[in-house]
């Protein structure tokens, strides 16, 4: 049986709940994580779903956090979302935006935005246009 989800959830922390929600809440909906269900302690964006239960995005507080090499790379399907959600992060003040732009490094066809959030945690937007392994 193959499985139709790979991933439940991601849980961050920020150094600053106000300020990573003021930037996720522009960003996670452009990325199809459109229902906030945020509370006083958490942002929580959860994909749309029917009737199973969907993905979310959750981030909570953590003042003495320090942001690492870890980095949360997200799906794009075209090379022209990539370059929209740029554009996105830029005007919605993510840090250090490198590319869009080729990585010849990673491997064949891989197009993606290297970004950090305000509390210095590491994203990337990706699109793949060859598989890395094959099926």
């Amino acid at each position: 049986m193959r499985k139709t989800r790979y991933l439940d959830h991601i849980d961050l922390r920020v150094t600053d709940l106000k300020r990573a929600h003021k930037f996720y809440s522009k960003l996670l909906p452009a990325l199809g994580f459109i229902r906030d269900r945020s509370s006083g302690r958490w942002g929580i964006f959860y994909a749309a779903g029917g009737d199973k239960p969907e993905a979310f995005f959750g981030f909570t507080q953590d003042r003495r956090h320090q942001p690492n090499g870890t980095r949360i790379a997200f799906w794009a399907d075209t090379r022209e979302e990539v370059d929209r959600l740029a554009g996105l992060i830029r005007k919605i003040g993510g840090k250090n935006l490198e590319g869009p732009e080729v990585c010849r490094a990673y491997s064949r066809g891989y197009y993606a935005c290297f970004f950090e959030d305000p509390a210095g945690n590491k994203l990337e937007i990706c699109c793949r246009e060859n598989p890395v392994v094959a099926g």
